[in-house]
C-alpha cells in the first residue's frame, strides 16, 4: 500500500438539474465510494467536470469530500492548470482545506516543451508540502510528459507519483527502469490496470470504481498476492465494463449508470452533453452486467 493507496476513483461532481452543484450529493457520493472499494478519491479532476467549475465550487467541494471522509480515505485534489501562477494558487488554497494531496495534469493546450513541464511541476511542488502525483494525459491535453522527465521530477522529494493516461506500456515501463521502487504508477486507464501492475504499476485512478470498485480491489489484490490467473479472469469480466463506459466522452456514460443505479448525480455541465439514444441502450444493456 502506497501513500496514496491502491484504488483511487476519479470522482465525478454531482449536480442538479438547473447545473449548480448538489453539495449532499458530493458527501453522499464520497461515502458511498469510500465504502466500496476506493481507499482514497482524486476530486476535480476530469471526471469531475473541473473546467466548469468555479474556483469557489471546486473549495466548497474539497471542504465537503473532507468532512465527510477524511478520517476514513486520501483526498486528491485536482489543483493542476495550463497556467503555473494560477495551479500554484489553487494548490496553496487546497493545502489549506487539508487535503492530503494534489493531482497536477499535464499543462494543456499551450503544449510547453520537456523543460517547461519541468519547471511548471518543480514551481508547484517548492509551493506545498503536499505529495503531488503528475498526471500524463497527451490525448487530452495534446503533449506528453516523456519518460525522462518525470524521471527528473521523481527526484523532486513531493512527487511522489504519476497517473499515467498515455496508453503506452512501453513508456510506462520506462518509467519504473528509471525511477525509485518508491515512486507510484498508477494506472489512468481502467483497461490498462491489470497491465500496468505487470510492469511495476501501484494501482489505478479509475472511473469504473464508481460501479465495480469492490471488484477492481479484488482484481488488484489477487495480482499482488501472485493469483495472476485469476487477476486476469476478473479483469477479462470487467473489461466490457472498461470499454463500456467510454464509448462517449467521460465523464458522460459513467453520470449516466450512477443515476441509473439510483445515485442521482444529476446531468453532465454544458458543453457536455447526455449521451446519444443509442449510447444510452448500449448503456442500459451494461448495466446489467454490473448488476449481475
Amino acid at each position: 500500500m502506497t501513500i496514496f493507496g491502491e484504488v483511487l476513483t476519479a470522482m465525478v461532481t454531482p449536480f442538479y438539474e438547473d447545473f449548480t452543484v448538489n453539495y449532499e450529493g458530493v458527501r453522499k457520493l464520497a461515502r458511498y465510494l469510500v465504502e466500496n472499494g476506493s481507499d482514497g478519491l482524486v476530486v476535480l479532476g476530469t471526471t469531475g467536470e473541473s473546467p466548469t467549475l468555479t474556483k469557489e465550487e471546486k473549495l466548497e467541494i474539497l471542504r465537503v469530500v473532507k468532512d465527510e471522509v477524511g478520517e476514513k480515505a486520501r483526498i486528491i485534489a485536482g489543483t493542476g492548470t495550463n497556467a503555473t501562477k494560477a495551479a500554484i494558487e489553487m494548490t496553496i488554497e487546497a493545502e489549506k482545506v487539508g487535503v492530503d494531496g494534489v493531482m497536477l495534469v499535464c499543462p494543456y493546450y499551450n503544449k510547453p516543451p520537456q523543460e517547461g513541464l519541468y519547471q511548471h511541476f518543480k514551481s508547484i511542488a517548492e509551493s506545498t508540502g503536499l505529495p503531488i502525483m503528475i498526471y500524463n494525459v497527451p490525448g487530452r491535453t495534446g503533449k506528453n510528459i516523456e519518460a525522462e522527465t518525470i524521471a527528473r521530477l521523481a527526484e523532486i522529494d513531493n512527487i511522489v507519483a504519476v497517473k499515467e493516461a498515455s496508453g503506452n506500456l512501453n513508456q510506462v515501463s520506462k518509467i519504473r527502469s528509471l525511477t525509485s521502487p518508491d515512486f507510484a504508477i498508477y494506472s489512468g486507464d481502467d483497461s490498462l490496470t491489470l497491465p500496468i501492475l505487470a510492469v511495476g504499476g501501484t494501482g489505478v485512478v479509475s472511473v469504473a470504481s464508481h460501479v465495480v470498485g469492490n471488484q477492481i480491489k479484488e482484481m488488484i489484490k489477487l495480482f499482488k498476492a501472485g493469483k495472476v490467473r485469476e487477476a486476469s479472469l476478473l479483469h477479462c469480466h470487467l473489461l466490457p465494463i472498461f470499454q463500456g463506459i467510454f464509448i462517449t466522452t467521460n465523464p458522460i456514460p459513467i453520470k449516466f449508470l450512477l443515476n441509473k443505479l439510483g445515485h442521482q448525480v444529476g446531468p453532465v455541465r454544458p458543453p457536455l452533453v447526455n449521451p446519444t439514444e443509442e449510447e444510452s441502450k448500449y448503456l442500459l444493456k451494461l448495466l446489467q452486467s454490473i448488476k449481475k
